[in-house]
């Protein structure tokens, strides 16, 4: 089973694209080591305020791979400087 998450966020706090992708790279990393996911930059590369994550995760089980992603939601959310707004699920 595999399952993608893509999600838009927003950065309010900060002023320059060095600062957003000190956030961005945090998160990533953060990602990648706690849920052994795949996590990329999808979009908006150019505007400092704004971003779309890709998540994808490979589970032999619907429902850990729904949960993994969830956590990794979880994890999104705890981020003071990241705005989730919109979110997709997709599983294949």
């Amino acid at each position: 089973m595999i399952i993608s998450l893509e999600v838009e966020c927003m950065l309010y706090d900060g002023h320059s694209l060095k600062e957003k992708r000190s956030v961005i790279k945090r998160l990533l990393a953060r990602l990648r080591k706690d849920f052994n996911v795949a996590v990329t930059e999808l979009d908006y590369h150019d505007l400092w305020q704004r971003t779309k994550l890709g998540v994808v995760t490979i589970s032999n089980e619907r429902s850990h791979g729904e949960q993994v992603m969830q956590e990794v939601l979880r994890v999104i959310d705890t981020f003071s400087e990241i705005e989730r707004t919109i979110t997709t699920i997709d599983i294949v």
